[in-house]
């Protein structure tokens, strides 16, 4: 009877720690990729004088490449660039709005994320 309770604990122990791993994973990323954004936003180069600043669709292009680093699914619908300013001084704002399926056993359901460059 005590291994047949170790047992069933165990097995619900591993099932939560499966469960936690994938919205923990899922959050993880997305953090990453609001790094990643608030990096691309910054523009230390064109700031410096280094490089010319970018386009919208470098930007965004940038943001898919690191979307997909961390294995998040973008288009280029989902991701958001505004650039105000000009030069050396131009704000840029960078945002995606995207959702992440987790799949359990016998359930699923989504997390929506919204990672912007704003801090």
């Amino acid at each position: 009877m005590g291994r047949l309770k170790l047992l069933l604990g165990l097995a619900a122990l591993l099932l939560v720690v499966a469960i936690c791993w994938q919205i923990v994973s899922a959050e993880i990323s997305n953090a990453e990729l609001q790094g990643d954004m608030r990096d691309i936003a910054a523009q230390v180069g064109s700031r410096i004088g280094l490089e010319s600043p970018n386009t919208d669709e470098q930007l965004r292009t940038a943001v898919l490449h690191k979307a997909e680093e961390h294995g998040i699914s973008l288009t280029p619908e989902q991701v958001t660039v505004r650039q105000t300013g000009e030069g050396k001084s131009v704000v840029v704002f960078l945002s995606a709005d995207y959702r992440s399926r987790v799949n359990l056993l016998v359930h699923s359901f989504t997390l929506h994320f919204t990672p912007s460059s704003n801090k």
